[in-house]
């Protein structure tokens, strides 16, 4: 809450409750001391507010001395209690204002007394509401603030995580291919130079156009393509019925990374399909929401217990970083089917 607006709002609830008495007595000729007694009762209300607000509450309630808490309450509010209508008694009594004035059994007394005491416990309780509701803001503050803290450090990671074998393999690859073929040489370094300018420079913000990141899939796709066998058969689609859609940047590549590490094989047939498409569907209250899916599938050749490095990080993130961007606005189903021969992957998310 805005600083000021907190002050006056503190200021003009006071104001109000110390003005309360004119609205009674006034016309009555009210001298200074009679209003200034009479403002005993708020003034022991306040009292216990900023006593709770300022000291018992956070000193005491919310590092769990709640005895302190519940002891120095108990003591404050039942003293306060129990002189406040006497008090007020001896105030009307001395300026003898017009109030009714009869002859209180100790029934009256009583409850009289339980009615000031209730009016200022429930001081006490709305001073610990607020104090808890401001912690719980700031705490619940801090949190969205270290969540997209650690949102934007699994990305910086994310982007230091091309994997340097997959560099060095691609600058050797591209090395043979100028022997014999300049030309695919020439557009190979192009592709890498778009596809490493997009990670370290183009998706700086949450978010990048959707075609930038299908870009940068098709160049790492296509760097792939250059030393994998003959066996292997690479698809790449994309069906974009709705255009112009924003992604988090970088939220495919662990998926597609996943399906070549996962799914080629040196000697038997293999295949990687990817496919990103981009559609609408309805939503509850009967609007429309733009939707990107993204399907993967691949041959399944599991990585043996030998060569296990890094394994399951990439998914992992994925999931970490859907959760973050896309609360209650993803799905995402994988795993193997067919006899185990095919990894399957499908993410939809609900922009």
């Amino acid at each position: 809450m805005n600083k000021k607006l907190y002050i006056f709002l503190h200021v003009g609830i006071w104001a109000f409750m110390f003005l309360s008495p004119l609205t009674y007595l006034r016309g009555n000729g009210m001298s200074a001391l009679h209003y200034l007694m009479t403002c005993v009762s708020p003034f022991l209300m306040m009292v216990v507010f900023y006593v709770n607000y300022l000291w018992l509450t956070p000193k005491c309630f919310v590092i769990g001395k709640r005895r302190y808490y519940l002891l120095f309450n108990t003591i404050m509010i039942v003293t306060f209690g129990v002189i406040l209508h006497p008090w007020v008694n001896f105030t009307n009594d001395l300026f003898s204002t017009y109030l009714p004035r009869y002859k209180e059994t100790s029934i009256d007394k009583f409850f009289f007394t339980l009615r000031d005491i209730v009016s200022l416990a429930m001081s006490a309780a709305v001073a610990t509401a607020i104090v808890l509701a401001s912690r719980w803001q700031r705490n619940e503050d801090a949190r969205l603030e270290a969540e997209a803290a650690r949102s934007e450090s699994e990305l910086r990671n994310l982007r230091s995580q091309i994997n340097p074998h997959f560099l060095l393999n691609t600058l050797n690859n591209i090395y043979a291919l100028t022997a014999f073929d300049q030309k695919r040489a020439q557009d190979a370094i192009k592709q890498l130079s778009e596809m490493l300018r997009h990670m370290l420079y183009d998706n700086q913000f949450n978010q990048v156009p959707l075609q930038d990141e299908l870009n940068f899939l098709d160049s790492y796709v296509n760097l792939m393509k250059i030393r994998l066998p003959q066996n292997v058969e690479v698809t790449f689609t994309k069906d974009l019925q709705v255009p112009d859609l924003k992604i988090r940047p970088l939220m495919f590549i662990p998926l597609v990374e996943n399906a070549f590490k996962h799914g080629v094989s040196p000697t038997e047939p293999s295949f990687v399909n990817i496919c990103i498409k981009t559609g609408t569907e309805p939503v509850e209250d009967g609007k429309m929401c733009d939707t990107i899916t993204c399907e993967i599938k691949n041959s399944n050749y599991p990585k043996t217990n030998q060569d296990r490095s890094g394994h399951g990080i990439g998914l992992m993130q994925t999931q970490r970083r859907l959760e973050l961007a896309y609360p209650n606005r993803f799905e995402w189903w994988k795993g193997v089917r067919d006899n185990g021969s095919t990894y399957q992957s499908i993410i939809k998310i609900r922009l």
